[in-house]
């Protein structure tokens, strides 16, 4: 028996921002998909002040071609992504921000729950390179790994 979720499964465990902008990414023509992405790339908030000067401290996601670097803090039960990704990088950056913002606050599980292929649930498969996609993928392992971590310090 496969273990492997089916679309429909992977869109109901999505957590509701989430959801929402998956889709709007799949009512999209896969042309628009691009630019809905540059959208969210031209719209990532820069890292706060007090990140800025801690980067060293951020974890590198090694599989991407373009430096990112994450960082994780559990607030009040809910997560929250600190995500560093270089402008001239505008498809891994509007990813970055798509899942930062669509996991913005949600509890640790919604973000375990959470499927690690969001780029096809978003149809970016149709758009962008497979070596691309890996490292889309790598990033949201990293994520997931991040919020384990958190919770093994108890930074909850």
């Amino acid at each position: 028996m496969s273990t492997e979720m089916t679309t429909e499964e992977k869109l109901a465990a999505l957590p509701p921002a989430l959801a929402e902008i998956v889709e709007d990414f799949q009512a999209a023509e896969p042309a628009d998909r691009l630019e809905y992405l540059l959208d969210f790339a031209m719209g990532m908030p820069d890292l706060p002040e007090r990140l800025q000067s801690r980067r060293d401290e951020m974890e590198q996601v090694h599989e991407c071609q373009t430096p990112v670097f994450v960082f994780t803090e559990i607030v009040d039960g809910g997560v929250h992504f600190y995500i560093d990704v270089p402008r001239e990088s505008p498809t891994v950056r509007g990813y970055a921000a798509i899942v930062a913002e669509g996991l913005d606050g949600v509890s640790p599980d919604a973000v375990l729950q959470t499927p690690e292929d969001i780029h096809y649930l978003l149809g970016l498969h149709e758009a962008i390179s497979h070596q691309r996609l890996r490292g889309l993928h790598a990033l949201m392992s990293y994520l997931k790994r991040q919020v384990v971590a958190a919770l093994g310090e108890g930074n909850e």
